[in-house]
């Protein structure tokens, strides 16, 4: 049985579990090692169970506690060569992760570790560099696309593939348009290099998923310029209009910032 949490989705930090019975991995840990700890023992997890960690960028929001975490459970960091690179130069990770511990991956080069098939693929974002990764195990797809300005053709394909589905929706245009971020904050999140927004992830999803898709999950959102019933309900209005109906296709979720889901048991 192959089962995923969210333990955070947001500028806040963000962190996601998936697991076998037998294996598991973390992709990204931006959130506190304290309370990341407090919550696995609170679910009845054993942190020995995460075996492989994967990094998607170098903002500390996404590796705040990779080091830390690594460190106490002897845990190997997959990145590219330029993500750690980030992660060694970024002032917000107090423990690096150690030399034998980094991993290099290369991008849209698959690599077996553990029970997990793992390709990461270019994500546009403002980072030293981001991935997606496309996760294949116990013959299904699951992928996370996260912190992306606009949707290139790699994540056109990885939407595809999806049986289960991570991806951003990060903001409202409107909402941050006339909001209070500075002008160049607002220009920065709208380029195509910032964050998807509702309306955009709505158009990815409608234009690439396929029937093999089961379950979505709204990442990301932020805290200023979204609200989850509105991601919600914009996904879904642009889904009805291309005749594809959440809860009766797939089901369309959308994961708090700071709040962990429970456990989802993947199918």
């Amino acid at each position: 049985m192959l089962r995923f949490i969210s333990f955070g989705s947001g500028s806040s930090g963000n962190c996601y579990y998936l697991s076998t019975a037998t294996d598991g991995l973390i992709i990204d840990i931006g959130v506190g090692i304290r309370t990341l700890k407090k919550q696995f023992r609170e679910y009845g997890i054993s942190l020995n169970s995460v075996r492989h960690i994967f990094v998607t960028h170098d903002h500390a929001d996404h590796i705040k506690s990779v080091g830390s975490f690594s460190h106490d459970y002897h845990v190997p960091v997959y990145a590219t060569r330029l993500v750690h690179q980030g992660i060694d130069h970024n002032y917000c990770v107090q423990r690096k992760v150690a030399e034998d511990m980094k991993m290099v991956m290369e991008t849209n080069k698959p690599v077996q570790v553990g029970e997990f098939l793992v390709r990461s693929f270019p994500v546009p974002h403002d980072a030293s560099e981001n991935v997606g990764y496309e996760i294949q195990v116990e013959g299904v797809t699951f992928v996370i696309i996260t912190d992306m300005g606009s949707v290139t053709e790699d994540i056109k394909e990885a939407i595809s593939r999806a049986n289960y589905l991570v991806i951003e929706a990060n903001h409202d245009i409107e909402m941050l348009k006339n909001g209070p971020y500075p002008e160049y904050l607002k220009k920065r999140i709208l380029s195509g290099s910032g964050h998807l927004s509702n309306t955009d992830c709505g158009h990815a999803l409608a234009e690439n998923i396929t029937e093999g898709l089961r379950h979505v999950w709204l990442c990301h959102l932020s805290e200023e310029n979204n609200h989850p019933e509105l991601a919600r309900k914009t996904v879904e209005t642009i889904l009805r209009s291309y005749g594809i109906i959440p809860g009766k296709d797939f089901n369309l979720e959308v994961l708090r910032r700071k709040t962990p889901t429970g456990i989802y048991e993947l199918i």
